[in-house]
């Protein structure tokens, strides 16, 4: 890394000559941690009194080491990241030391703020499609802090420009001058984050915060990512503060992990020793939810019984192809779906499998190929026939949150299904949703949830709501589409053992749209794996995950995250 010299004129350039010392006195100053982080204390002022959010944090990064913060949702550890940029919000009070290099980043001013935030701390956010502005050029986002600092010096404009596409290729963008003129959206989803790790790194920072940098990619994606990351690391002498809700992806690459519950620091330690002696009860619960950490024989115990030979499949789809103009999103897909059973569909973003699944539920006319439910030739339905495939199919999607009509009660939209489809009463539909409403573990009528609107519910109640909507009608047939991929692991668990059980009671048929494989490992029974719409290979889970016949799959398998902690890799050096 290489340090920099202000012009005259105010501007700024890299000074290479000084690289050499510059690791140097880095290497040398190993003892000072790079970001000390000592009895932090966050609080919001509110209408209804100050809320704790954050209490007693204490957290140390050193330089080239990664220290990961993990934690569910609402635990603090975002809240503990911003407070070390001074990005929280104006209603927020702050006690206790954040230090960088010895130095306090407490109560700086705007303009000392902006000798920090870039040039000596770079964030990495989690989601590229909010935080990469729609109408600028991803040149322009990656460039605009070297713009702001003026760096470049008297020929700026140029000078950045070579900088950014050195940049984007640094982290592995390809063809950078063709990228540094396209806009967000012509870019996918790993290349977004990328370019947000180029926006990062371009001012040379010492210290990275990475919030969630990885949580919405695919396995693969996010392997090359945390890959990255590792490899700037490493060049560069960057120390990270990883936050993550994945105890697999921070055992796989932290040194040092902080566990944070409501706010507060359940264990903190050396990555081994809390992977393999974990003292804290919710941390014990954490690696026990985490799918990616389970082993083959504990995911097989989930799986349903697979029906005797000679029972028909409920649903078989045979050469299924969808073309949208002149691409071809689907060919040639078949699988066979046992009644009582869980079909998975894998691979990446735009492989083709959220595609499929709309297809079986009908809301869209497949260009070709053949879907049957049960005897009821799905691919040729009128209308008519797609209104009365409603009662026999239901979906359940990824985002509860926009998936449900914020403007409703939860007892409406869980309703809605049996007034558009049925004739029942209202006494009686009033009744079904109290039921399914105590099946799905959200309390009995007298609770109070029917009555609450989507805002006032957590994720994991939101989504036991999704599948309530879609239970209500006594469907042969759910097809979820990524509807975990979103949830915090401990939540993911919840969800997962809820569809387990429902299986098991009322004997339902489930289609499983996944990027993500240890899930798909834990809860399916057989696993199509897809890849740029073609189907790769098809069978049962055990057979797939165990032997493997295509490379690709191989690379998805290799990807999981936990591999360290699963094969018992991990150790305490004794």
């Amino acid at each position: 890394m290489s340090e920099s010299i202000e012009w005259d004129d105010g501007s700024w350039r890299p000074d290479h000559t000084g690289a050499a010392a510059t690791v140097g006195a880095r290497a040398g100053s190993r003892e000072t941690p790079l970001l000390e982080i000592r009895d932090l204390a966050v609080s919001y002022r509110t209408r209804r009194g100050e809320v704790d959010a954050v209490k007693d944090v204490n957290l140390t990064v050193r330089r080239g080491r990664v220290t990961a913060i993990v934690g569910e949702s609402g635990s603090g550890k975002s809240t503990s990241a911003m407070a070390t940029l001074g990005l929280l919000p104006d209603n927020a009070t702050v006690s206790g030391e954040i230090l960088l290099e010895g130095r306090s980043l407490r109560n700086l001013s705007r303009r000392e703020w902006r000798t920090v935030r870039g040039r000596r701390i770079g964030l990495i956010p989690q989601d590229p499609n909010n935080s990469l502005n729609p109408v600028k050029t991803i040149g322009e986002s990656v460039g605009e802090g070297l713009r702001i600092h003026r760096r470049g010096g008297r020929k700026a404009g140029a000078a950045r420009r070579e900088k950014v596409v050195e940049l984007l290729g640094t982290v592995g963008i390809d063809n950078p001058e063709l990228r540094y003129t396209q806009y967000p959206h012509e870019l996918s989803g790993g290349m977004k984050q990328r370019a947000l790790i180029a926006a990062a790194l371009a001012l040379e920072p010492d210290l990275i915060i990475a919030d969630e940098p990885t949580s919405a990619l695919d396995v693969t994606v996010q392997r090359t990512i945390l890959d990255l990351l590792d490899r700037m690391r490493d060049e560069l002498g960057l120390g990270v503060l990883f936050i993550t809700h994945d105890l697999a992806v921070a055992g796989d690459r932290a040194d040092d992990l902080v566990v944070m519950r409501s706010g507060q620091v359940r264990e903190a330690g050396p990555t081994d020793r809390i992977l393999t002696e974990p003292r804290d009860a919710y941390t014990r619960r954490l690696l026990d939810d985490a799918p990616s950490l389970v082993s083959a024989v504990e995911a097989a115990s989930y799986r349903s019984a697979v029906p005797a030979d000679g029972t028909p499949p409920l649903l078989q789809v045979t050469g299924l192809r969808q073309e949208f103009g002149s691409t071809v999103a689907v060919d040639d897909v078949s699988f066979s779906v046992m009644p009582g059973t869980t079909h998975a569909i894998v691979g990446e973003s735009g492989s083709g499998k959220s595609t499929v699944g709309r297809a079986v539920t009908a809301f869209r006319r497949p260009t070709g190929g053949e879907i049957l439910l049960g005897d009821t030739r799905v691919d040729a339905l009128d209308v008519k026939g797609r209104r009365d495939l409603r009662r026999r199919v239901q979906m359940v999607y990824q985002n509860p949150y926009s998936s449900l009509d914020p403007r409703q009660s939860v007892g409406r939209i869980i309703a809605e299904p049996l007034q558009n489809l049925t004739d029942l009463s209202r006494t009686q539909i009033r009744g079904r949703v109290d039921d399914i409403l105590d099946r799905v573990a959200l309390g009995t009528a007298g609770s109070g949830i029917a009555d609450r609107r989507p805002a006032e519910l957590s994720g994991g109640q939101r989504q036991r709501v999704a599948v309530a909507r879609a239970l209500i009608l006594d469907p042969d047939l759910v097809v979820l589409d990524e509807a975990v991929s979103a949830l915090d692991v401990t939540v993911q668990a919840q969800i997962l053992h809820l569809l387990d059980e429902l299986q098991r009671d009322l004997g339902l048929t489930y289609v499983f749209i996944s990027h993500d494989l240890a899930v798909v490992r834990e809860i399916s029974d057989t696993v199509s794996v897809m890849s740029g719409g073609r189907q790769v290979e098809s069978g049962r889970t055990e057979d797939i995950f165990e032997h493997p016949g295509t490379d690709f799959t191989t690379r998805l398998l290799d990807a999981i995250p936990g591999r360290r902690y699963r094969s018992g890799g991990l150790n305490l050096g004794l």
